[in-house]
């Protein structure tokens, strides 16, 4: 299978986001505009459906989560182990470090969940909504904490109130104790995951930058090499121990190799960091997926012990 040429519509929404926000009237203050939309009401529309819908088997899907999650924890360990390696770490600036750490583990739900809905269906659906779920927060405390000192205050409160967390805890909960969305709901529910994954992608597009590219090239070398070589090959390695299955393994190798979230900027921004450095990393991160994707499907998915 050409996993680029599968690949090829969602990174073309990419491409039209960037193009349209650069070169038309269609500004980046139309895109943030639109980038809320899909964050805070469509995007979690979607998670919600496709957790509600279908039946969930803890049990089942209990493997691929210790595997999603433990993937996650090691990305957050070696992100952070940085500026601590021989003959690297001191050539590491650490505030830089603090606010690009983030880039090595976070994700871009928006690609996540268009991909994994074209190459695996309602199950992979399933099952990537459900990892979203259990790695947004603990990613959020990840990315937030090497900056801490400077955004300590509230930080527990966005947490709680994050859309993708409500979204999620609110499906589990509905599929858990036997409830159903009505049939006649479904056509509504569906279009609106529909545009949020269009919608998302070219906004993921719009809001790349290749600014301050020229600093820190040691840093983003390496946190971008964690992100699109190290983890998928960690994903490989966690999918061979914990036995899982075919459309599993390829969600995991999806949600491995997916570019950073584009809000990494936003954060770093926010609590008074590099975020022109960061944005870089994520429009480089989000060009890279273009290989990793390809290298995770194509290549690792089919090695075997």
């Amino acid at each position: 299978m050409n996993f680029a040429q599968l690949l090829f519509p969602d990174f073309s929404l990419i491409l039209c986001g960037y193009f349209l926000c650069r070169y038309t009237a269609l500004n980046r203050t139309v895109w943030q505009q639109a980038e809320s939309l899909v964050y805070y009401f469509l995007f979690p529309v979607l998670l919600f459906h496709s957790i509600v819908k279908s039946p969930l088997d803890i049990q089942a899907t209990s493997s691929f989560l210790m595997a999603g999650l433990s993937m996650g924890l090691l990305g957050i360990a070696l992100s952070y182990s940085l500026p601590y390696w021989p003959w690297l770490g001191r050539h590491i600036d650490k505030r830089d470090h603090a606010a690009s750490a983030q880039i090595s583990f976070r994700f871009n739900s928006f690609i996540a969940l268009a991909l994994v809905e074209r190459l695996s269906g309602a199950e992979g659906l399933l099952l990537i909504s459900v990892l979203i779920g259990f790695c947004v927060p603990m990613f959020n405390v990840g990315a937030i904490w090497p900056m801490a000192r400077h955004g300590e205050n509230g930080f527990w409160k966005e947490l709680v109130r994050n859309p993708l967390i409500l979204a999620t805890s609110g499906g589990l909960v509905f599929n858990l104790v036997g409830l159903r969305i009505p049939a006649f709901m479904d056509p509504t529910l569906n279009r609106i995951g529909a545009a949020s994954l269009a919608l998302g992608l070219m906004a993921a597009g719009a809001g790349m930058e290749f600014k301050a590219l020229n600093q820190g090239k040691l840093l983003g070398a390496l946190v971008l090499t964690l992100k699109h070589l190290v983890l998928p090959c960690l994903a490989w390695g966690l999918a061979q121990f914990f036995e899982l299955n075919s459309v599993q393994t390829t969600v995991l190798l999806i949600f491995s190799a997916l570019p950073t979230a584009s809000t990494c900027y936003v954060l770093a921004s926010r609590m008074g960091y590099n975020g022109p450095y960061v944005a870089g990393l994520v429009t480089l991160s989000t060009l890279l997926g273009i290989v990793s994707l390809p290298f995770a499907l194509g290549v690792l998915r089919d090695l075997r012990f």
